[in-house]
């Protein structure tokens, strides 16, 4: 559902003029904020998920609570890639520092890991997005 809601704003920032980026960003700012309650409560809470049979499930909510968030962070602020990695390492050393501090969880290096997979993952992604999607909308059909 958010990521439909993110490609749906993305879309629309095509067709956009200066009034529209400022709301926009309010709600990439939003959306940001929202999803760090939620990471940060997932995180922090005492789980109460079961056993799914699926080896390195958690890792796999890293990587995508991290990529989200990457995602969220440049659409709201547009920092420089070593910025919003800087600030999202700090966040998951955090994480992991609160969780050893709590007797139902526990710290793990994986974890930070998977969490810096996300980001790298996402500015894969993005990567990729401006190497060929984005610059294949630059050339008009028809000429050479």
């Amino acid at each position: 559902m958010v990521t439909l809601l993110i490609g749906f704003l993305m879309i629309e920032a095509n067709n956009s003029n200066d009034h529209d980026v400022i709301n926009r960003q309010t709600i990439f700012k939003s959306a940001l904020a929202l999803m760090l309650v939620l990471v940060s409560y997932l995180v922090f809470s005492k789980p109460n998920y079961y056993p799914t049979g699926i080896p390195y499930f958690d890792k796999f909510g890293h990587v995508g609570s991290f990529f989200v968030l990457s995602y969220l962070t440049y659409l709201a602020f547009k920092p420089k890639w070593y910025i919003l990695a800087i600030i999202l390492a700090f966040y998951a050393v955090f994480i992991e520092i609160v969780q050893s501090q709590l007797s139902y969880r526990s710290a793990s290096i994986g974890d930070f890991i998977a969490d810096m997979l996300g980001i790298s993952l996402f500015y894969i992604t993005h990567w990729l997005y401006c190497r060929y999607i984005k610059a294949t909308k630059l050339i008009e059909p028809g000429s050479k």
